[in-house]
């Protein structure tokens, strides 16, 4: 079977035909205001405001977002449709353990608010790959990007193409019209709204998707005979887990998988990635800032819950009787099939996810591919120029998304790989940050040959996994389970990719084996583990870099304050003496000379070796010297 004849094989069995399964007028007119809605909230921060005149305002919103949009926003970036098809599927499959990732998310926002939000927002950066050239060198800045374009392409063509499919199998909603819809309106409110845009239809989107999963959960409910008998059902049916503690890495879900290797996932996306990091640019301030990764915690909790609940609603409901009611949209729409409308909620629920994470590709590509491709080498770039290229790079990505979602329709079985490939690159990238901002000593030889080892050892288990798996020949299973490959690196794709493989018994795996049989949730944790041990060895071989010639502000004190009962001149030794600039002692000196920096406090900003930020001119001062002069702009910073 191809992936596709495989998806259908999957959603058709034991389903009788039944008018009831497809769409109504209702349905279509809640799914075409949904891309109304989204299309009218770009035309309006188009024509409104500065108008998108700037690249500031473009890629940024002009740094002027409050905490709760951006917030939603952060929710919504990865929040997709194949999350939302997935975590009931895979509570409905295999129980409740997987609840157990709320635990991964106290620390996995508490780091990003408290460490990656303060070095990335006081070095007023646009990119997050702007700060490894501060800390590393140009090299390492292009690689970053080149890897998270990689990334991203791959992945979000696979992202709008997926749902529509499975929509297509169940209701026999026309598939490419789905497509064209979605990704030609969200490439529509991407270039002409710019980031503002995005982060306001991402708020509509999160709405839409809170409404079209309470919505399944309340009817789903009523009809099993309210929340107290789904409960029941799902004790009975051995579907309410307690908690694992087996320390097995090769379990796919247990507390430590879940608690602990989901971290690290956390932190690759909530930390680190672009899509995040532009969001937490965008705020007003640094406390706005920190301020949306504390309000996004319940909102994932909450998000977390209604999947959970969604899949013991199905359970409730079908037992393990019926195989068709592992389909998400098969129950969705045979729970709604007497209430018109409410099929078309949940549709806009679903592709609500899928616009909330392309769009925001969308803008973090052309984000990166304007800040770190093209600026750096055109230096004289005009801002009317440089924002009308970035523009042009929305939609260009915009057409890549669909050409990549064409692709994802012949790709066959190798598509279960492109939904991991995303995973992979998540880990290294993780590893590479960490290794720079944490580490005084690693240098830029020791990143470069780091992150090529963590790419190497991440594709190197990701498809020996893949590969041990399509070996052993198996028949196809009599239902979707939408979480049973391992994806590294990212919820995201953990919570749904679209293997079809069923868990059985097996022995305990060996030598390589058990490499290719680790649990998903820890290949995050694994691949950026690799990364920092590979880069500080490199580092010591090659001559580690000394803390006095590091720019300032680009590495977190973390073991100052784990040493701080060592004398200062054993710290230095250690390279951990700098503290991170505090977030006052910032002067931002203006293009137009409006802003003069007080004399006597510019000296004490210097004493206390703190950060001046010249920001048009892209010149961080330090000492009476410019550490890196751009835009013309040279000579001794006094």
């Amino acid at each position: 079977y191809s992936f596709g004849e495989k998806i259908k094989h999957y959603l058709r069995q034991d389903m009788v035909p039944d008018d009831s399964m497809h769409f109504t007028t209702p349905d279509y007119v809640i799914f075409a205001l949904l891309l109304v809605a989204s299309t009218c909230i770009g035309l309006f921060y188009a024509l409104s405001g500065g108008r998108q005149r700037t690249t500031q305002e473009f890629l940024l919103a002009d740094r002027s977002m409050s905490c709760l949009p951006v917030s939603l926003s952060l929710l919504a970036t990865f929040q997709s449709a194949v999350a939302i098809l997935g975590a009931p599927s895979e509570i409905y499959t295999y129980g409740t353990q997987y609840w157990f990732l709320g635990v991964s998310y106290f620390l996995g926002l508490l780091i990003p608010a408290h460490i990656f939000i303060p070095v990335f927002y006081r070095l007023r950066l646009t990119s997050a790959y702007e700060y490894l050239e501060l800390r590393f060198n140009k090299t390492v800045r292009i690689m970053g990007t080149v890897t998270f374009i990689f990334q991203m392409v791959i992945y979000m063509g696979v992202v709008l193409y997926a749902p529509a499919l499975a929509l297509n199998a169940v209701t026999g909603f026309d598939l490419w019209g789905a497509v064209l819809a979605m990704g030609l309106v969200c490439t529509l409110y991407t270039t002409l709204g710019g980031l503002k845009a995005v982060i306001w239809t991402d708020v509509f989107q999160t709405i839409v998707m809170f409404a079209g999963q309470l919505a399944v959960i309340v009817v789903g409910a009523h009809q099993a005979g309210g929340m107290g008998e789904v409960w029941r059902k799902a004790m009975n049916g051995s579907r309410i887990a307690s908690l694992d503690l087996n320390p097995d890495p090769t379990e796919r879900h247990t507390f430590w998988t879940l608690g602990v290797g989901g971290v690290f996932l956390m932190l690759a996306l909530y930390g680190v990635n672009q899509a995040q990091v532009q969001r937490y640019l965008s705020s007003r301030t640094e406390r706005e800032a920190i301020m949306s990764c504390y309000v996004v915690f319940p909102c994932q909790q909450v998000v977390l819950c209604l999947g959970c609940l969604m899949g013991l609603v199905m359970f409730a409901r079908y037992g393990e009787d019926s195989p068709a009611g592992k389909m998400v949209l098969y129950f969705v729409m045979d729970v709604f099939k007497d209430l018109p409308g409410l099929p078309g909620l949940f549709v806009a629920c679903l592709f609500s996810g899928a616009l909330s994470t392309i769009s925001s590709a969308f803008n973090s590509l052309a984000t990166v591919t304007m800040e770190d491709l093209i600026k750096p080498y055109c230096p004289g770039m005009t801002e009317a120029k440089a924002t009308l290229l970035s523009k042009g790079l929305a939609l260009a990505y915009g057409l890549v998304c669909l050409a990549m979602a064409y692709i994802a329709s012949l790709m066959g079985s190798v598509l279960q790989a492109a939904f991991s490939i995303f995973g992979m690159v998540g880990g290294p990238l993780l590893g590479l940050f960490c290794l720079g901002m944490f580490f005084p000593w690693a240098n830029s030889i020791g990143a470069i040959v780091g992150l090529v080892a963590g790419l190497v050892m991440a594709f190197w288990i990701g498809i020996g996994n893949f590969i041990s798996r399509m070996a052993v020949p198996t028949p196809l299973p009599p239902f979707i389970n939408a979480t049973a490959m391992p994806v590294p690196g990212n919820m995201t794709t953990a919570v749904m990719t679209t293997i079809m493989d069923s868990i059985t018994s097996k022995p305990k795996p060996r030598g390589l084996q058990a490499l290719y049989s680790l649990s998903y949730l820890w290949y995050s944790a694994h691949n950026s583990t690799t990364v920092v041990i590979v880069g500080l060895i490199v580092s010591l071989l090659t001559g580690p870099s000394k803390e006095k010639y590091l720019t300032p502000g680009t590495v977190y004190p973390v073991l100052g304050n784990l040493l701080f009962f060592l004398p200062e001149r054993y710290r230095e030794k250690l390279c951990c003496v700098t503290p991170l600039p505090h977030k006052h002692h910032r002067v931002l000196v203006e293009e137009q000379g409006v802003s003069s920096p007080d004399p006597y406090f510019l000296e004490k900003l210097i004493h206390h070796t703190s950060l001046v930020v010249f920001r048009s001119a892209k010149v961080l001062c330090y000492k009476n010297s410019a550490l890196k002069v751009g835009k013309g702009f040279s000579g001794i910073c006094t």
